[in-house]
């Protein structure tokens, strides 16, 4: 996509709220028509059709257990192997942990990547590596908040080199609440990066630990609890669609005053906008933020009683639910944070916490999106993904006991979008601990993710100096597809 051109008229607040938050906070999706009409070009001339119209992007923070999920490791001496029987699936000769039940009656659906593996042990850079898709991390890099020139997220990239399929919805979404750490740390990775701001993809505050504005990476400020109490907490709630600074939700009913807003951007747009591109991009906000109707399709909570209890009336089956629905209704990646404040960090009280309140929820809404999707006919035009930043020691610590952080080597899930289901893809040692064949790195990961979209590798984001980035770092993991 071709950048905003700046106009010596056009304020540095508004070039934010236009580009930056796309009209009202909508993604960038709603400028796309001027700066295609700006740079003579149409918004889909870069996207070749593939086989996956969206991706799932499921994002464990805090890292997930390889020898507690997908990568069970029975024969290892009693301070490597952990608690937990590993279970036969539907697979023959593939085990996966005993608490997935659901996940391994459906193994002929998905395929496990046992070899994925970065050289980061901590959060922050994990974190960076793997929402980026990029192993060396930026030069400005800081690990304790979100930096300028950060790489782009996946999801920021998706929404800028494909097309929106839904003029009024953003190409590329993330839910329940942003990734942070522990008190008031905004982890790095999630944002646009050197892209600016305007690329940071749809920020979808649908939980009510989490409040502030985004793209400009200010001092935010966090309501939460610890995320291993917030595993037993089934408070959710409707999105809140971003609006402009000084306009809430109790004034929207203005619709004159939201109009006045739009019409002082226009003034200052129209310099390199056509009006009718502009008013159908300005009516299509007001109608997402507006109609009533919209913004209930997106209240999970209150979806028919059986759909609920199929996903689990609990923050990760309502924000995989949500997934489902934004996909259907056009997004092409939404971001599914489940579990923030680093919920899988399980250093204590590992096996209780994993059996009683995060393994199960997982295992349940992850089941009930694929046969949902499958049903519907979508499982093979969506793309899932689910992994964390890194993997836990295969050593247990027995003080807390836990395990610790551990980037050698991890476990990841793919599903529909052309992959091949029944498939235990690579191998780690007999500890679990590093690759033993077929190893693969961040920059694999979002290859997969762009070759499933149908991106092909020569696909590029143009800077402000008209310099292309190219968004391939390494191969797709052709074993899955």
């Amino acid at each position: 996509m071709i950048p905003v051109p700046t106009h010596p008229r056009l304020s540095r607040r508004t070039a934010l709220q236009a580009g930056s938050v796309g009209l009202l906070g909508l993604g960038m999706n709603h400028v796309a028509e001027l700066r295609s009409e700006a740079a003579g070009t149409t918004a889909g001339e870069k996207v070749r059709k593939g086989r996956a119209k969206s991706v799932i992007f499921v994002f464990l923070s805090g890292g997930l257990t390889q020898h507690e999920s997908f990568d069970p490791k029975p024969k290892a001496p009693q301070g490597i192997r952990g608690d937990f029987d590993p279970i036969s699936t539907s697979t023959p000769g593939f085990q996966i942990c005993e608490h997935l039940p659901m996940l391994a009656a459906r193994s002929h659906k998905w395929s496990a990547l046992r070899s994925l593996t970065s050289p980061y042990n901590g959060h922050s850079s994990g974190h960076m590596a793997f929402l980026s898709g990029r192993t060396p991390l930026p030069p400005t890099f800081n690990g304790n908040k979100p930096m300028p020139e950060d790489w782009p997220s996946i999801a920021s990239i998706v929404g800028a080199v494909t097309a929106p399929r839904n003029n009024n919805l953003p190409p590329a979404a993330v839910l329940p609440e942003r990734l942070v750490h522990r008190t008031r740390r905004v982890i790095p990775g999630q944002f646009a990066g050197r892209m600016g701001h305007r690329h940071d993809p749809w920020f979808i505050e649908a939980s009510p630990f989490n409040n502030g504005s985004y793209g400009a990476y200010p001092d935010y400020e966090f309501h939460f609890t610890r995320g291993r109490e917030r595993n037993k907490n089934l408070l959710f709630q409707a999105p809140n669609l971003s609006l402009p600074e000084g306009i809430t939700q109790g004034r929207l009913g203005n619709r004159t005053q939201l109009l006045d807003v739009l019409e002082s951007q226009r003034r200052d747009l129209d310099a390199f906008a056509a009006t009718e591109n502009f008013n159908r991009s300005r009516q299509g906000a007001i109608n997402l933020l507006t109609d009533k109707s919209v913004q209930e399709a997106f209240d999970v909570t209150r979806a028919p009683e059986k759909v609920q209890q199929r996903y689990g009336k609990n923050a990760f089956g309502w924000s995989l639910l949500m997934a489902r629905r934004l996909v259907e209704a056009g997004v092409n990646l939404v971001q599914v944070n489940l579990g923030n404040n680093e919920t899988w960090d399980t250093h204590d009280n590992a096996f209780p916490l994993l059996k009683d309140c995060l393994l199960p929820p997982t295992d349940q809404g992850l089941s009930a999106l694929i046969d949902d999707l499958q049903e519907s006919g979508m499982l093979d035009e969506t793309l899932i993904v689910m992994l964390g930043e890194m993997g836990r020691t295969p050593k247990i610590n027995t003080k807390l006991p836990g395990r610790d952080h551990w980037g050698a080597v991890q476990s990841a899930f793919f599903a529909g979008g052309g992959i091949q289901g029944g498939r235990a893809v690579g191998t780690s040692d007999d500890q679990a601990a590093y690759p033993a064949s077929n190893a693969q790195r961040p920059e694999n990961v979002a290859a997969t993710i762009y070759h499933s979209l149908g991106l092909p590798d020569t696909t590029a984001w143009v800077d402000e100096l008209n310099r292309p980035h190219h968004i391939y770092y390494g191969e797709p993991i052709y074993d899955l597809l």
